[in-house]
């Protein structure tokens, strides 16, 4: 199975908001429609990205680059991860964390943050086995992970 990260773009924007996470997990995430509308308010860190497995789109991501941010661990977020509802279960997404993470090492990143509620059992079992450690930190409700890479 190959993943690729695709930049957004106008062009693959409504397919990309046609994706969705299944009912029960929509407390975790905001809708994709949600996640544009925050990058284009933040475009200067923000990095939105369809996930495609074998030139068929199943997924979302997007970061958050803030070289600048006085605090060096607190500089690169993966702040929107999922996988189409219909696409779960095959293994898309362990496979794009691994080609999410290394484009953050390929960016230069030293440290990569993100957060999720406690309840998400699923979203935590597979940050964890990346390697994703909790560091005692809130975001809000969300607890906080950090990997460094």
């Amino acid at each position: 199975m190959r993943i690729e990260l695709r930049k957004m773009d106008p062009a693959i924007r409504e397919e990309c908001e046609s994706l969705h996470v299944r009912e029960d997990q929509k407390v975790y995430i905001a809708s994709n429609a949600d996640s544009l509308k925050t990058a284009e308010e933040y475009p200067e860190v923000a990095r939105p990205f369809a996930l495609y497995a074998d030139g068929r789109m199943v997924g979302f991501a997007m970061f958050a680059f803030d070289e600048e941010y006085e605090d060096p661990e607190d500089r690169y977020w993966l702040w929107r991860f999922m996988i189409d509802r219909k696409e779960q279960g095959n293994g898309y997404g362990r496979a794009a964390l691994e080609v999410i993470l290394s484009y953050f090492r390929d960016q230069g990143a030293n440290i990569v943050t993100l957060s999720t509620k406690a309840s998400n059992e699923r979203a935590l079992g597979l940050y964890h086995q990346a390697g994703f450690k909790e560091n005692g930190q809130m975001n809000g409700e969300e607890i906080v992970l950090k990997l460094v890479l």
